[in-house]
This record gives C-alpha cells, structure tokens and sequence, in this order.
C-alpha cells in the first residue's frame, strides 16, 4: 500500500511539472488573443440608453516608434516626471496626436465609447454658429433649462437675460449648463432640432462613434471616443471666436439683482495658470465621464491635440496633460507637415 501511494504521489508530481507550462500559455496566449480582439474587432458599449457600435477608423495617422509604450508600467507623478521615461497616462481613455501630421504620441483604447459630459459643449457651440444667429439678441434663461436630470446647480437665475455671446462665453469658459441649455432651446425649432444638427454635424465630421441627446453634456447617453473626439478639437478650433473663448481665463456678466459684475471662471486650471500656449481647451465631468480634457497646445514648437477621458480625481486629467507636455518637450523634434512617413490605423497596437 505504501509502495502504491509513493508512486502515485510521484506520478501527481511529474504530471504537475509537465501540465502546469502548457496551461500557463494557453491562458497566456488566450489573454494576448483576447487583447487583439479588442483592438481589431468591433466592439460594443451600452452607455445610457442606447448601444454605440464600433466602427473601424477612417483617420489616417503616423506613429513614431516610442508611440507603443507599456501599459502595465506605473504612471508616475506628473511632479517627479521628467519626460525621458515611458509616457504613461492615468486617464481610462486618451489620444495624443500632432495637429499638422496626424502623428500618434500616445493612445489608449481610443475607440472604446464612453459619455463624455461637458466636452458636449464643443458640438453645441459649433452648431449655434453655423446657424448664423444673431450673438446679441437677449435670451432668457427659464424653467426648461434647469437641471432636473442631475439636479446641478447654477449661478444664473430664472428670467435672467443675457445676449447669446454672453451664454456662449458662459457655455465654454465655466461650463454654464443653463447657459448651453438656453442656447438649444431657443433655437429655431427647438432643442429637438439643435440635438439633431449636433448629430448632423457630428456624422459630416467622421465621428461615426458620437451620440448626442442634449446640449448640456448632463445626460450620460452623450457618448464619443477618443479619436471622434480628436476630430471635434480640430474641427472647432478652425473656429475663431470658440478658440478665442474656451482660452480666456474668466469672463464677467451682470446677472439680475447684483450690484456688480459675476466673475465666470474657467474650469481648466491649466488656461487660466497661463504657462501652457493653449489654442482650445473644454473640461467635462459627470458621474458617469469621470474627469475630461480635451485641449489643442503648442508644444516643443509643434501643435498637438489631447484628449484625456475618464480620469478619477480631480487633478488626474492635469497631471496627465503635464506628463504629455514634459514627453513631448523631452523626445519631439520637429517635423514638416510634409513628412515622409507610413500611415496606420489609429488604435494599432505595435
């Protein structure tokens, strides 16, 4: 009986030693498959009331080699952060690419549909404008533009009455709900038919993951990707007046039964610190975005677009768009538009 219970023991633990390899790479290899899958393949998302499909990318970019970098390294503090290591972004969802060239500096899961708050406020400043609407014709603000969905609060009260520029400049800088909300449903067949010129304007830019249910960003069924989002700032920044506005640091208004003028902040710390050459700038945050930013800035002499989503923290989005700054100052030599280089598919992993 012992003899038969050495040799089953010892045939327990050759079978170990011989299987234990094999099952470890089968799950590696199944990982790796599953994470190109989800690269490659379409993906599906249900975010508020509707799902988002994936559509393959119709940008055209180029990637430097240090494009590909880790992901499973860990994200240093954008203070002891120096530029010359990895660049590794604590943000769920991001892209990071040259203005002139479509050249990719960092990406990460830019196709994964997610809402994507107060960013919103991009389309539907782009949308009263194309409308050619008188900027100085007064607007009230009243009950329907209050938020009963998310209940927010708002500096601007009921009857007050101020110019379309002035809620424009509110929309843009502090993130005025009301102000965004006010400027849909004034205008010419109502909300209804703002949110459908957002869409519009939306599908005539390529941004074939982008939905959009209101003009505020509060409803979580607003959803885009990294890379739509990547076509909203080149698209608005070819406007004067939203790069103008979304850059200036605060903004003054007279509201009703005050004596002086409300000073309207903007909600980028990063605009109103003053040391980043920033040409476009819009935060966002609800609940279910986490922390945004998406910003045009010049950096080592080259203009770059950052789209930073679903950070957690209030300060992670900022740090990360520091790291990208330190990265992009340390390693970026600057390119001709002109520049001979093989186009990818933004996403491709190397």
């Amino acid at each position: 009986m012992k003899y038969f219970l050495k040799q089953f023991t010892l045939f327990y633990v050759v079978a170990g030693l011989v299987f234990t390899p094999y099952s470890s790479y089968a799950a590696t290899k199944k990982h790796r498959s599953s994470m190109v899958v989800s690269s490659a393949k379409h993906i599906k998302s249900r975010s508020g009331y509707r799902t988002v499909k994936y559509h393959p990318s119709r940008i055209k970019v180029t990637a430097r080699k240090s494009y590909l970098l880790s992901q499973s390294l860990p994200v240093m503090s954008a203070e002891t952060y120096d530029g010359s290591g990895a660049l590794m972004l604590a943000s769920t969802k991001a892209l990071v690419i040259n203005q002139n060239t479509n050249e990719v500096i960092y990406a990460k899961n830019t196709n994964t549909p997610t809402p994507i708050a107060s960013v919103t406020k991009l389309m539907t400043a782009m949308v009263l404008l194309d409308a050619g609407l008188n900027l100085e014709e007064e607007v009230v603000i009243s009950d329907s533009d209050v938020d009963y969905l998310k209940g927010t609060s708002s500096r601007l009260p009921l009857g007050t009455q101020l110019t379309r520029n002035e809620l424009l400049h509110l929309a843009l800088i502090a993130s005025e709900n009301r102000a965004a909300s006010a400027l849909a449903s004034t205008y010419p067949g109502g909300r209804a038919k703002f949110v459908r010129d957002m869409n519009l304007k939306a599908y005539s830019l390529g941004m074939l993951n982008t939905h959009y249910s209101d003009s505020t960003g509060l409803d979580s069924s607003n959803v885009s990707t990294a890379e739509d989002l990547a076509k909203l700032v080149k698209a608005a920044y070819s406007y004067d007046l939203i790069r103008e506005i979304t850059t200036t640091a605060s903004y003054d208004v007279l509201l009703p039964n005050r004596h002086a003028m409300t000073t309207f902040k903007n909600t980028n710390i990063l605009v109103r610190n003053g040391d980043w050459d920033i040409g476009l700038s819009k935060t966002g945050f609800i609940n279910e975005a986490g922390r945004c930013l998406v910003m045009q800035a010049k950096l080592a002499g080259e203009p770059v677009i950052i789209v930073l989503l679903d950070s957690e923290g209030k300060y992670t989005r900022i740090g990360d768009a520091n790291r990208v700054r330190k990265w992009v100052e340390h390693n970026v030599v600057p390119k001709s538009i002109d520049a001979q280089t093989e186009p990818i598919t933004v996403g491709q992993i190397y």
